[in-house]
């Protein structure tokens, strides 16, 4: 059996069941699960075994029998918000939260937001709904980018079936300025940055241990196939602490120091506007002060201090300060 091969289906059959409203016979529930789960079998007592052990679990899972046959679907006691006392500025902080998240809009993720924001909208009183639409239109969200992800849902099932099975993923992937290229990946997870998913994965070829985890986002991949092959995990790699080591989505083991020369108007914007939790900001005699922040790449700094002007200069490292010096020039020769 491959691994979490058991929890995965019963997710799903969760989710199965939550978007049914008639209910599912275990004929239908087989051959979703088929379908959504990439599968070539799966016998009716393998997922009969799936219902029963989500109902020894304690998910209130009821059964009748129609015309079609016995159907199970999710009772009362799996369909509400219940016991959950919330206010209006909840209710203000969770649409807040949903809207940040609409580049997710088509995929199984924003099916879940939209149930759970429905259900709320069911369960509260008509009273606390006023008070909180009345507040709701004095702040507004805008900025993000507008793109979804829909198109890529049937990718997304595959990555998100490949990482909890630890599976070989093959992808078609689009880099910027260079043809599609067949890659195989090792996927750990996925993230969300600026509006953007990235699968963060390992690259199997690349020998050097340091530099084979890598972010790919999700809007380059052309295709995606999840093979029967199967990778260990490497225990070392935690992604919530790799992940915030730079000031952007790339990644790396050791981030760089950088040295950064601000006039007094940039350092105030950057100071309102932090690029990273760890950045410091001393203040020099000239009234201008040297910031120092952690990246993992050289891209990562150029499109921030270019943004800034005249107002930034890199110090240090060499290769960050050449990296913006080229930019610089290319720029001037266009201009």
């Amino acid at each position: 059996m491959a691994r979490n091969e058991q929890l995965i289906r019963q997710h799903k059959l969760l989710q199965l069941l939550e978007m049914s409203r008639f209910g599912k016979t275990l004929d239908e529930l087989r051959d979703d699960l088929v379908s959504d789960l990439g599968l070539t079998t799966l016998h009716e007592r393998t997922v009969r075994r799936d219902v029963e052990a989500l109902q020894a679990a304690g998910f209130d899972i009821q059964s009748e029998t129609l015309e079609r046959g016995k159907v199970f679907k999710l009772g009362r006691n799996n369909k509400g918000v219940h016991e959950i006392g919330i206010s209006a500025t909840e209710l203000i902080a969770l649409s807040i939260g949903r809207e940040l998240l609409y580049p997710l809009l088509g995929t199984q993720y924003w099916r879940g937001i939209e149930t759970f924001w429905n259900k709320v909208r069911e369960v509260i009183p008509d009273g606390v709904f006023e008070h909180y639409d009345r507040y709701r239109k004095t702040l507004y969200v805008f900025g993000s980018p507008n793109k979804t992800y829909e198109q890529h849902e049937g990718m997304l099932k595959t990555l998100n079936r490949a990482i909890l099975e630890h599976r070989v993923v093959e992808i078609q992937y689009a880099s910027v300025g260079k043809p599609v290229s067949t890659r195989r990946i090792e996927p750990y997870g996925l993230a969300v940055y600026q509006s953007s998913i990235y699968v963060v994965a390992t690259a199997p070829e690349v020998k050097e241990p340091s530099q084979r985890l890598r972010n790919w986002k999700l809007d380059r991949f052309r295709h995606a196939v999840a093979l029967d092959e199967y990778f260990k995990p490497d225990p070392s790699i935690e992604l919530a602490d790799r992940l915030g080591r730079g000031i952007g989505i790339f990644s790396g083991e050791s981030p760089t120091i950088v040295h950064i020369r601000l006039g007094e108007r940039a350092a105030a914007w950057v100071s309102e506007d932090p690029w990273h939790p760890e950045q410091r900001m001393e203040l020099q005699d000239d009234g201008t002060s040297i910031l120092t922040v952690p990246a993992a790449h050289p891209r990562e700094v150029l499109p921030k201090v270019l943004s800034l002007g005249v107002d930034a200069e890199v110090l240090e490292p060499k290769e960050f300060r050449d990296a913006v010096a080229e930019a610089v020039q290319g720029m001037a020769a266009k201009y």
